[in-house]
């Protein structure tokens, strides 16, 4: 990680435990880390969209939930980057368990008859998600948040490939390119982390313009914000196909899809 406090900056020097690769309050005074901030745009606008979408056209609530838990993630990742304040840091860190619990649910409850709750299952997410918060409130170890993390998603990955493996063949394209976007952004999470010293010296010899493109946590944002989106469209298109809709994936914009459910006949 980057030493904190390259620029003294509106905020004040760094509380967080962590500080990333980009350097502090080059770009803007009232924002620690410029690039790692604003990139959380995706993580904010498209699901939104997604969970209005999802009301109108009379979706399952939890959809709806899973869709605002991503633009919690990124509200509270905007505040931690903008700032570099641990307060702020939890207001990341820990949406973004709470958040992948709910997509466990949506996933793992694909295949149920629209009226039934999974109690024992919503009790056991609600249940990790609480002992994860007490343990890093008080155990203030990055590693430990990013293991319990890295838990949830390895979850959702096995239960992804069961289903494009054995159930819905057809959706491996939609499972596998979330999957892939996703896993390319956790690369150049490592890179930036690792590299941090290299990349900040070859900024200094690039021109702004292209310097900005080795922001690679910004980079994380963008991919970890798109593959949350198209996999909540994978949880959903494989919902809405046990559920006998006739779904379509529609392009709104070139940044934006839905799923438009069809009753069959």
């Amino acid at each position: 990680m980057a030493p904190a406090g390259d620029r003294a900056g509106y905020w004040g020097p760094p509380t967080s435990t962590l500080d990333w690769c980009e350097e502090n309050y080059v770009v803007s005074y009232y924002i620690a880390e410029f690039w790692n901030t604003v990139s959380n745009l995706i993580f904010i606008l498209p699901p939104i969209y997604g969970a209005i979408q999802s009301y109108r056209d009379g979706l399952e609530k939890r959809y709806i939930i899973a869709y605002l838990c991503v633009t919690a993630v990124g509200l509270g990742s905007w505040c931690f980057h903008m700032t570099l304040k641990y307060e702020m840091q939890l207001l990341d860190e820990l949406p973004m368990i709470y958040s992948c619990c709910m997509f466990v649910y949506c996933l793992y409850e694909c295949f149920k008859y629209k009226t039934t709750t999974n109690y024992p299952l919503l009790f056991l997410l609600v249940a990790y998600s609480i002992g994860v918060t007490i343990v890093y409130l008080n155990w203030k170890q990055p590693v430990f948040h990013q293991v319990m993390y890295g838990t949830l998603v390895a979850v959702l990955v096995l239960r992804s490939v069961y289903i494009v493996l054995w159930v819905y063949p057809w959706l491996r394209g939609l499972g596998y390119t979330s999957l892939t976007v996703f896993l390319l952004g956790f690369f150049l999470w490592n890179v930036d982390n690792i590299f941090c010293d290299k990349l900040r010296g070859l900024r200094e010899r690039l021109p702004p313009l292209v310097s900005v493109l080795t922001q690679f946590h910004a980079w994380w944002h963008i991919l970890t914000g798109l593959g949350s989106y198209l996999h909540i469209l994978f949880s959903l298109y494989s919902r809405t196909l046990y559920l006998k809709y006739r779904p379509k994936v529609k392009k709104k914009t070139k940044a934006t899809f839905y799923i438009k459910p069809v009753m069959s006949i």
